[in-house]
């Protein structure tokens, strides 16, 4: 008997140290695409934004970085504004009807209204990899596993996170996009999705794009992953890639 009460204080031990990694639990998603939409490969995607059928895209490269606007499945651009040669674009956001889009090591954001016509260039504090937004603060990921939450007015650091994976941080976090009260996150050369509690920085799940689009089929340079759109209304979840001939539509699938 004695013995057994000692396996069962052990055993109520272990469960006392491995809590705190495996209270998070962590959803694991495949997907299913659902359609495909035309996407300039020439565009070195950095940030994708949706709206009422519209496609707003930064893209990056020195000398090819530009703020674009066209139709969900349409090549023509509606709307355009190219950086100039000195800027390497990054990520954008929609906020308070003003399109904020970062910048690689400038220390500049770009601010333009829904027609892409500039409305300012400010400095930011930041190196910027990816925006999005909670419809109130501007958040930015920097590439290392902090994510962080700005006024879009003053930019005052509001808060910051760090992004843990079952207790290990997460670098290279890259575009990124606000779903649901959750943030998901590309990793930069990673072909995977995940999904980030703002609050906690705990994530909470992963979306295994493997295979989504074959390098083989396509005689062109293709690069990474990179780029997540939310139809909001519609709930549609669009992604595509730097260079990337496709925009998809895909259906999140649990495993």
């Amino acid at each position: 008997m004695r013995n057994l009460l000692a396996v069962l204080l052990g055993f109520l031990l272990i469960l006392l140290v491995i809590s705190p990694v495996s209270a998070t639990e962590i959803d694991y998603y495949s997907y299913q695409v659902v359609d495909t939409y035309y996407h300039d490969r020439n565009a070195f995607s950095q940030g994708l934004y949706y709206e009422a059928g519209i496609i707003f895209e930064g893209t990056g490269r020195y000398g090819e970085s530009d703020m674009r606007k066209f139709r969900l499945g349409e090549a023509e651009i509606i709307a355009w504004h190219q950086l100039p040669e000195e800027f390497f674009g990054e990520g954008i956001t929609l906020l308070n009807d003003k399109i904020y889009q970062g910048t690689w090591q400038e220390g500049t954001v770009f601010i333009y209204d829904r027609e892409i016509n500039l409305l300012e260039k400010r400095t930011f504090p930041y190196d910027v990899w990816g925006f999005t937004d909670n419809d109130e603060d501007l958040i930015l990921s920097d590439g290392t596993s902090k994510i962080r939450f700005f006024d879009p007015e003053s930019f005052e650091l509001l808060d910051q996170i760090e992004v843990t994976y079952l207790g290990n941080s997460v670098n290279n976090i890259n575009e990124l996009e606000y779903i649901d009260g959750k943030i998901y996150a590309n990793i930069w050369y990673e072909d995977y999705i995940l999904i980030i509690d703002p609050a906690s920085g705990n994530v909470t799940g992963h979306i295994d794009l493997t295979g989504i689009i074959n390098p083989d089929d396509y005689d062109y340079k293709l690069n990474v992953l990179n780029g997540i759109a939310y139809d909001q209304e519609n709930d549609r979840l669009f992604l595509t890639g730097k260079y990337w001939p496709l925009i998809f539509e895909i259906k999140l699938v649990l495993k």
